[in-house]
């Protein structure tokens, strides 16, 4: 064994010292795993008889070794440092929180010690008053008595007096006298009962219930977390009713907190988002419905808390909700040269070829891009950009298109337009839609045109095709869009009534198209598919209008 201690000596390290004092965690079967050799037996003998390259690459081995313990042991070092910061915050942060609720049992205590003296003294108050009330008429009464009784006594005197006189001749009148002194004396006008009671039960207090209330007051608990019942929440119409759920009934919970923002991720929200949290606070149920809203984000996340009147409980795990809208913008770069695009809306613009020949002359001479006409064309808000190799529409079709095409799915938006326009159309196309093309009038684009110009009518067409619509025209018209079914409906925007409605078999993916002449209109995107609409193509299904049936 002699001869195995400066070889233990020698291929001993600071971590193996760590471990048998207990200063890291790192298991002795781990440890055996970083080091080299057989596993744990006891080192081979030093001796000359050991070839160097063998030593060298024994070393070598455990200088790996050691590398990779000071490593194991540099990590949990900074392991242990950070849960040492950490427990220090912990440690102050328990500071600060155990004096800020001390303060407020003092706060509350003082409170309750101030309502029970305000109620302490304005009872006292009343009673002093009743007392006073009581005394002064007892002794207005008490002062009446004594002066009619001493009036009674004179009287009484003088009439003993008279009886024993033995004068004949003034008894009749001195009797006279007593008798009708007698018939007005005081006495017999005083009432004798007590004008007020002596008794003062009716002000006696029981503070037996309110003394078991205070001596019942506990610490007010923190509520417990909700919990968001994914299935009970519902997305329609683009209102989102949220409804959550209590572990257990908590009949001192106030009010609840709930908490949304817009992402585009499945799951829960990650650390950093583009979007912040909107609050709503107050609400006094366990659901709520948001309304109003303009679903430009495929997804919203959700939390709640529950609050009571001194603390918030900690929020909800995040549910995420699909959101899924159609939301678009107009292709500036596809409109007509006479229709000026400002974001959504649109307004036709007679001066606009006008400009346009402007910019060809101007375009002989200067740099196109500070002409006036470029200025005059371009969207303050989104600049224009051309539809990839084509050129905008010309000629008589004053035609501008989206800049989303429908490839799957439903979608669904609505046009608000000026009735007074000459004309108007709204509907879809192909992209390969001609530059000449007017919407309606070739096999790649399907809509509804209003007609101002000669007599007003209302028609359905495709592939130069007709039908005259016999219904009201609504303010605005609400498209429907059922690619993987290829069905196109219009609806009044408002009641919802089925306007019109094209079948067909969509080849290519399409794309929201609008005509005006002589007028405006504004699109309103990020819609869902409302409800009734979608009840109302089921029940319509097989009695939509045809493309066949187009005259």
């Amino acid at each position: 064994m002699s001869a195995l201690r400066p070889h233990r000596r020698w291929c001993s390290c600071p971590s193996e010292d760590a471990l048998r004092t207990g200063s890291i965690s790192t298991s002795s079967a781990a440890l055996a795993e970083l080091l080299p050799g057989d596993g744990g037996r006891k080192p081979a003998q030093c001796g000359a008889q050991a070839a160097p390259v063998h030593l060298d690459g024994r070393m070598g081995d455990q200088k790996e070794s050691l590398r990779k313990i000071t490593h194991t042991l540099a990590v949990k070092n900074e392991e242990i440092s950070n849960f040492v910061c950490t427990l220090k915050q912990s440690l102050e942060n328990l500071e600060a929180n155990s004096g800020r609720v001390q303060e407020d049992l003092e706060s509350e205590f003082s409170a309750l010690h101030a309502v029970l003296g305000e109620m302490k003294e304005s009872m006292l108050t009343r009673i002093k008053q009743e007392r006073a009330s009581r005394t002064y008429e007892l002794q207005s009464q008490l002062s009446a008595c004594s002066k009619a009784l001493e009036s009674s006594e004179e009287l009484l005197e003088l009439a003993n007096q008279t009886l024993c006189s033995a004068e004949a001749d003034g008894f009749t009148q001195a009797a006279k006298d007593i008798k009708d002194s007698v018939t007005m004396a005081p006495a017999f006008r005083l009432s004798l009962k007590a004008k007020a009671s002596d008794n003062m039960s009716h002000l006696m207090v029981d503070f037996s219930q309110e003394r078991e209330m205070l001596q019942d007051l506990r610490f007010l608990p923190v509520p417990a977390t909700p919990e968001i019942q994914v299935s009970e929440c519902q997305v329609c119409d683009n209102t989102v009713t949220v409804v959550w759920t209590l572990p257990e009934p908590d009949s001192k919970i106030d009010h609840y907190i709930l908490e949304h923002r817009r992402t585009n991720h499945e799951g829960p929200p990650r650390i950093r988002e583009d979007y912040p949290w909107m609050v709503l606070e107050g609400i006094r149920e366990k659901e709520h419905t948001l309304t109003g809203l303009r679903f430009d984000t495929r997804y919203m996340t959700f939390r709640v808390r529950a609050c009571n009147k001194a603390v918030a409980g900690e929020f909800s795990e995040p549910v995420t909700l699909e959101t899924h809208a159609f939301t678009f913008k107009l292709d500036a770069g596809s409109a007509h040269q006479n229709l000026k695009v400002e974001d959504l809306s649109v307004e036709w613009d007679s001066s606009g070829g006008k400009v346009q020949e402007i910019r060809k002359e101007k375009n002989r001479t200067n740099s196109p891009m500070h002409s006036p006409a470029r200025t005059a064309l371009m969207s303050p808000k989104r600049a224009p950009t051309a539809r990839p190799g084509r050129d905008r529409f010309t000629a008589e079709s004053y035609t501008v298109l989206a800049d989303t095409m429908i490839d799957a799915g439903h979608q669904y938006w609505e046009v608000r337009f000026d009735k007074e326009s000459k004309a108007f159309a709204v509907g879809v196309a192909l992209r390969s839609l001609g530059r000449f093309d007017q919407l309606g009038k070739s096999s790649a684009s399907w809509c509804i045109h209003l007609n101002n110009w000669l007599q007003q009518s209302l028609t359905a067409k495709h592939n130069n095709k007709a039908r005259t619509l016999d219904c009201p025209i609504p303010a605005s018209i609400g498209v429907y869009v059922n690619y993987d079914e290829g069905l196109l409906s219009f609806y009044n925007a408002k009641t919802k009534v089925l306007m019109h409605s094209f079948k067909t078999k969509f080849q290519q993916p399409v794309i929201p198209a609008f005509m005006v002449w002589n007028g405006s209109f504004s699109v309103v995107t990020g819609l869902q598919v409302p409800s009734v609409v979608q009840s109302g193509q089921r029940r319509n299904s097989g009695t939509s209008s045809s493309n066949a049936s187009l005259t």
